[in-house]
């Protein structure tokens, strides 16, 4: 029965505040949590992996066996992140106050954002003046950093060695820009020893995070995805840095969630003790160019990737010993050695979280099927790099002959030297085989220089577009090769193929040799002239691929029978300016880019091109319109003088109508009516009779010469 109890008991759930579930820390403790069934870190299982299991299963089971994940967030148009209960949205602090009250358990980080000093203040204070009026425990966590140990005193002057540990913190000193830190510190600490049956309070001392998509770090490891050719360390980089992994950092808070333990300060950092200088260089080394430059602190501060407190935080020199996480908390490490010693999985990690991903894709097709043409728009819209072998040859050509010219300096290092002799024997190969292969370069060397650019951390990282090659089964089988044959055989010769220069997408441009010739004789004399689609040139390119390209005999058979099936693209049906169709076609395929999509500058000047496009287009549109207006004014007035031309036409026309009309009427009147009318009038005028009308009428009926 008390078992039962007790089961029950560890099952129920508990509320957790934390501030600011959107930013790095908030995000991934808070999603670590919400996993977390409550006092599972008290449970010392003989096997860690059966005690993650079973956790795993009793979290599956019943969410109430869980932490429950509530917190405010400092962007309130994001969406509620999934492993959140609720968002605590308030319009003042007496409103956030009540939610607080309503929580077991209370984490305010302070590392990110300074402006949450105050509010982790005010809440630790109000919590306590009101110990009252508080029906359940509260437990409350500050999340610091180590950089409120950064002036701190040696404890052996003579020994720098010997580490910091939770006894020595109150010894600490700040750092100049932290000791607002500390003092939140002190409060936190000072207000829990009250009435700890009520409240209890800890302070977590945080090394510098690392992991997930990456935070202070996360300059270094963007620089070296994006192939900087050198990643910068700030001044000479023999400082320590304390650090820790970000989920490393939570099973800290989980296990002070779980068991209250009695110690108030608590160091939180994995076992490393690494330099600025060993951090830069390893992420170099595992991805990036393998380089980095020391730059002054004066040049760091102009970096637009680095704030100041960031750049604080890097600048540490401490060394901290977690002692107490080590001796009393269960804890299943993700990164317990160090940054440098788990970075495999850490890159792995930062790309898996960030979607950054390489996209390896051929594109294959006849001479002037637009191979080329299609690659280097895709390339541009998925930052990828185009692999085109005629620039490969000629670079690692150069590369080679550079590497020779080196060898004549003075002062060159062994091991440049052996490479120097490695780079002549090499050329005098290639040189030899030019000679008894008319002046053309045998596939085992194309293949050794496509396998190394492949293999290079660009390519690697952000993924390639293979173009046009290579042409035969053969050129494929040496090219995609396992090395490690071995680690293959297992699975059949059929899987025997590299997986990290393989190309995942296989695209196939397919045209009728008419319509191919018809493009090139289409083109202008200037693109074609010097290149290898002249009229004869194309005619034995194309009859040398339909020989190696027959339905049973073709490259493409090489990756179907790998199940990395090619999408056949009819290109003579795209009429397209730039085969933009068939671009469009093969994005679908490929899908969302797998980068981090356009840097600010690069937002910047789209912004500017389409702010200048739509000016333009408001240009012409207000072109056009005021064009249109003056054509239909235009039109109007032609209209209105054709009209008037029409009216005075038709007036002239009714009026020689009617004078032609009225002839015979006058003459009619001028030989019966006028006479005898103009003499009444002329008689009516002499006599001025009373009544003219009646005297004028009775003239006209008596002197009527019809009536004579």
């Amino acid at each position: 029965m008390a078992n039962a109890e007790d089961s029950a008991e560890k099952l129920k759930s508990k509320k957790i505040f934390i501030n600011h579930l959107d930013s790095f820390q908030g995000k991934n403790i808070g999603k670590f949590l919400s996993r977390c069934v409550v006092g599972a870190s008290l449970e010392e299982a003989e096997d860690e992996e059966d005690d993650r299991s079973v956790s795993s299963s009793i979290m599956e089971k019943t969410r109430e066996g869980c932490y429950e994940i509530v917190g405010t967030v400092k962007d309130r148009e994001k969406p509620k992140p999934d492993f959140a209960k609720e968002l605590i949205l308030f319009e003042n602090k007496d409103q956030l106050y009540e939610y607080l009250v309503e929580c077991d358990i209370i984490i305010y980080d302070i590392t990110e954002d300074p402006d949450q000093i105050d509010e982790a203040v005010w809440a630790v204070s109000e919590l306590h003046s009101d110990l009252d009026k508080i029906d359940k425990p509260k437990m409350f966590i500050l999340i610091s950093t180590c950089m409120t140990w950064a002036r701190s005193k040696p404890l052996d002057p003579e020994d720098l060695e010997i580490p910091f540990t939770e006894d020595d913190y109150r010894r600490r000193k700040p750092h100049q820009n932290f000791k607002e830190h500390i003092s939140a510190e002190k409060t936190v600490i000072k207000l829990g020893k009250t009435n700890k049956a009520k409240l209890v309070t800890y302070v977590v001392c945080s090394g510098l995070t690392y992991g997930a998509e990456e935070n202070i770090f996360h300059y270094l490891f963007k620089s070296a995805w994006h192939n900087a050719p050198q990643l910068q360390c700030f001044g000479e980089g023999r400082n320590i840095v304390p650090t820790i992994h970000i989920k490393d950092l939570a099973a800290v808070i989980q296990n002070v969630a779980d068991g209250r333990p009695k110690v108030r300060y608590i160091i939180a950092k994995d076992d490393a003790q690494n330099t600025l200088e060993e951090i830069v260089r390893t992420v170099s080394q595992n991805l990036g160019s393998g380089k980095l430059k020391h730059i002054t602190k004066e040049e760091a501060l102009l970096s637009k990737d680095i704030e100041q407190a960031d750049f604080d935080m890097l600048l540490v020199d401490l060394r901290m010993d977690s002692v107490f996480v080590k001796e009393n908390m269960h804890i299943s490490w993700v990164s317990e050695a160090g940054i440098i010693d788990n970075i495999i999985p850490i890159i792995k990690e930062y790309k898996d979280t960030r979607s950054l991903q390489p996209l390896r894709a051929v594109i294959l097709g006849p001479p002037a099927s637009g191979k080329t043409t299609v690659a280097k728009q895709l390339c541009e819209s998925y930052k990828l790099h185009h692999i085109l072998v005629k620039d490969v040859i000629e670079e690692e050509l150069e590369s080679l002959r550079a590497r020779t010219r080196r060898a004549d300096e003075e002062d060159m290092e062994e091991e440049e030297d052996n490479g120097a002799q490695e780079a002549q024997e090499l050329l005098d190969q290639i040189n030899e085989s030019k000679e008894n292969n008319g002046d053309r370069i045998e596939d085992q060397f194309i293949i050794r220089f496509l396998r190394d650019r492949l293999k290079a951390m660009p390519c690697q990282n952000q993924g390639f577009i293979l173009d046009g090659y290579p042409k035969t089964i053969a050129q494929a089988k040496d090219l995609f090769a396992n090395e490690d044959d071995e680690e293959e055989a297992a699975e059949g010769a059929s899987a025997s193929y590299d997986r990290s220069i393989m190309p995942e997408f296989v695209i196939n441009l397919e045209a009728v040799d008419e319509f191919l010739k018809e493009r090139v004789m289409n083109l202008p004399e200037a693109v074609v002239s010097g290149t290898h689609n002249t009229e004869k040139h194309l005619l034995r390119r194309l009859r040398d691929y339909r020989t190696v390209n027959t339905d049973d005999d073709t490259v493409l058979n090489y990756f179907d029978e790998l199940e990395f099936h090619p999408e056949k693209i009819d290109v003579t049906k795209d009429t397209s300016e730039m085969m933009k169709d068939t671009v469009e076609k093969i994005k679908k395929i490929f899908g969302s880019p797998r980068n981090y999509g356009p840097t600010p500058e690069e937002l910047e000047e789209m912004r500017r091109l389409e702010e200048e496009a739509r000016v333009k287009r408001e240009a012409e549109e207000k072109a056009d319109k005021e064009r249109r207006e003056a054509e239909e004014l235009q039109e109007r007035r032609r209209r209105q003088e054709e009209w008037s031309q029409r009216l005075n036409e038709v007036k002239r026309e009714e009026y020689e109508l009617l004078e032609a009309q009225s002839i015979p009427l006058r003459n009619y009147l001028m030989k019966h009516v006028m006479p005898t009318l103009t003499q009444g009038l002329i008689d009516c005028c002499k006599t001025r009779p009373e009544d003219p009308i009646d005297y004028l009428a009775e003239y006209l009926f008596q002197h009527n010469p019809q009536i004579d």
